[in-house]
């Protein structure tokens, strides 16, 4: 097991929203990234292009150059060859206060992603609560102190959404219905601060729309940014953000919005259908 980090291992774990300062994450690098059988729509798209490892590998690199660079302790788990979907760290598992959540994966070519990360919070002792079928995944829940918002998607079930709102009996468990076309919830929502939150309105029902926007200033991206994960962004504390250089537009409007972005180049890795927060589990925010 991989960690670049062992001499500053967290002892428990502590998330209460998606924007307090960053303090530990859990990554895995894109040693293995590859387009090998396709399980959403981006994938499609750039199946014949496919990945290019090294550059997907040096754009990994300058990203967790800058979460440390942020103050962030990295932890790094180590790359399976049979795993080319490992790189996407935050569909295995959540931290939702001081609960650590594993996922249970909807496609089998992930289900051994889950034991990685097993391994390792055994290793560090860390407690944790396993999800069994049917399929929750990480990159549907949102967390907002007392708020859950959560994804009803084909990777995350209305029975998985229901198990959790029993595990959490201090928390609003509210489920969002979206697209069936659209991979997880943080591709088209995400809260960036305690009223602010990013959304693509179309690939959300009028009634999950609505019940968001009564929660927070809404910042709308349009169809191209959304295809460009603009809404996966990751907050990493005191209202700075990391975004893609491509999605200019989104990030004048955010900075008007009073909001650092950092951009970080990262094309080659959001081909297989993620971004910054689809590439990081955190386990501890401040």
């Amino acid at each position: 097991m991989q960690d670049r980090t062992s001499k500053d291992r967290p002892s428990g774990v502590n998330c209460q929203n998606e924007y307090d300062p960053l303090q530990h994450v859990i990554v895995v690098p894109p040693r293995y990234m590859e387009i090998k059988e396709v399980i959403n729509t981006t994938q499609r798209h750039y199946l014949e292009e496919n990945i290019n490892i090294e550059k997907a590998a040096r754009q990994h690199t300058d990203f967790i150059h800058t979460l440390e660079e942020e103050g962030a302790t990295v932890v790094t788990l180590e790359a399976k060859k049979q795993l080319n979907e490992q790189v996407y760290t935050r569909d295995i598992g959540f931290t939702i206060g001081s609960k650590f959540f594993v996922s249970f994966m909807k496609k089998d070519i992930r289900r051994q992603e889950e034991r990685v990360l097993i391994d390792w919070l055994k290793e560090n002792q860390i407690s944790y609560y396993r999800f069994a079928t049917p399929s929750i995944e990480g990159g549907d829940v949102i967390v907002d102190n007392a708020k859950i918002w959560v994804g009803q998607s084909d990777r995350t079930s209305p029975t998985a959404i229901d198990i959790l709102d029993e595990q959490l009996p201090n928390h609003t468990v509210t489920p969002i219905l979206m697209r069936q076309d659209i991979l997880h919830l943080d591709c088209i929502f995400n809260v960036i601060s305690d009223d602010t939150a990013l959304i693509y309105a179309p690939a959300i029902d009028e009634v999950s729309y609505n019940t968001l926007k009564s929660s927070y200033n809404l910042i709308e991206v349009t169809e191209e940014e959304q295809f460009n994960m603009g809404p996966n962004v990751l907050s990493i504390g005191h209202k700075k953000l990391i975004s893609l250089p491509e999605n200019k537009r989104l990030n004048q409007e955010l900075t008007r919005a009073g909001f650092e972005v950092i951009e970080v180049p990262f094309s080659e890795i959001i081909k297989s259908g993620g971004s910054y927060r689809c590439c990081t589990l955190p386990l501890i925010r401040e």
